[in-house]
């Protein structure tokens, strides 16, 4: 009977030591599991600046409304606005609550500021505030070139980026790369959502009514003559690069580069997207 009691209480405290270890295991940060994004490795978060973060914050709320209203993936416009307002200080989004290059063209009747682009004098519209700014880009997108991008599922940022480019959207053709980058590199996907195959159905019937509706009554001037496509030259970081050399390379400055790609350091990694210019 004694060594009964004996081997139980051996039992019972290998079993309390086992318990321990496993607490003191799950409790390690390196063995635990982290939730990563969308083809992300494991040699960590690529860099991103305060600035970028900020205008983020600032504006994912509008782009999520337009995303639920219209089905353009949050994660898109947040990335597009990011890229053509420079983080918000470009001369149109701070002069002119212009976030995305939209022109005055057709039957704009508001306010509006010129800047040289395509010719010396161009004209742009002026919004009351950056929300209107990123609900025109969403009009300027309902659009026969642009339909087909809202057949996509609502949370297919890759989709939409690569449609883009090949609807005129962009010309150069690292573009779509550009785009998906900097949503990976701000887990921009986090504010995209999926929705139901019904609820799919319901959107794209809207959609293609509304385009077909604009398209009757005129609303819908040639896309050029709103906006021009984005020309940016996009390089590529290779292997000895410093932003010194590729600022001589295309004869720019460190600063430009720093200031258009929100560099918080001049360190760079191989196979980097830059934009030199826009």
């Amino acid at each position: 009977m004694r060594l009964l009691v004996y081997i139980l209480l051996i039992v019972g405290f290998l079993s309390s030591c086992a318990s321990k270890r496993t607490t003191t295991l799950s409790k390690n940060p390196s063995a635990s599991t982290t939730s990563k994004g969308p083809n992300s490795t494991s040699s960590g978060r690529k860099p991103t600046s305060t600035t970028g973060l900020s205008y983020i914050d600032q504006y994912k709320n509008i782009a999520i409304a337009e995303m639920e209203k219209y089905g353009i993936p949050a994660s898109i416009k947040l990335a597009q606005a990011l890229l053509e307002s420079g983080n918000g200080n470009s001369t149109l989004a701070r002069d002119a609550n212009n976030h995305f290059g939209i022109k005055c063209g057709g039957t704009w009747t508001g306010k509006s500021i010129t800047k040289s682009d395509d010719n010396p004098n161009d004209c742009f519209r002026v919004y009351e505030n950056p929300e209107q700014s990123f609900k025109d880009h969403s009009q300027f997108l309902l659009r026969k070139r642009y339909e087909k991008l809202f057949s996509l599922d609502k949370n297919d940022y890759r989709g939409w980026a690569r449609g883009l480019k090949d609807a005129g959207y962009a010309t150069n053709p690292r573009y779509p790369e550009l785009l998906i980058d900097l949503i990976e590199r701000y887990e921009l996907y986090k504010y995209d959502s999926a929705e139901s195959r019904s609820e799919k159905i319901v959107r794209e019937v809207k959609i293609e009514t509304t385009i077909e509706k604009k398209e009757e009554t005129g609303e819908v001037v040639q896309a050029e003559k709103i906006k021009s496509p984005v020309q940016m030259i996009i390089h590529e970081v290779k292997s000895g690069n410093t932003l010194y050399s590729i600022s001589k390379q295309y004869n720019v400055s460190v600063d430009q580069i720093k200031q258009l790609n929100n560099l918080p350091s001049e360190n760079l990694s191989i196979g980097q997207l830059l934009v030199i210019s826009k």
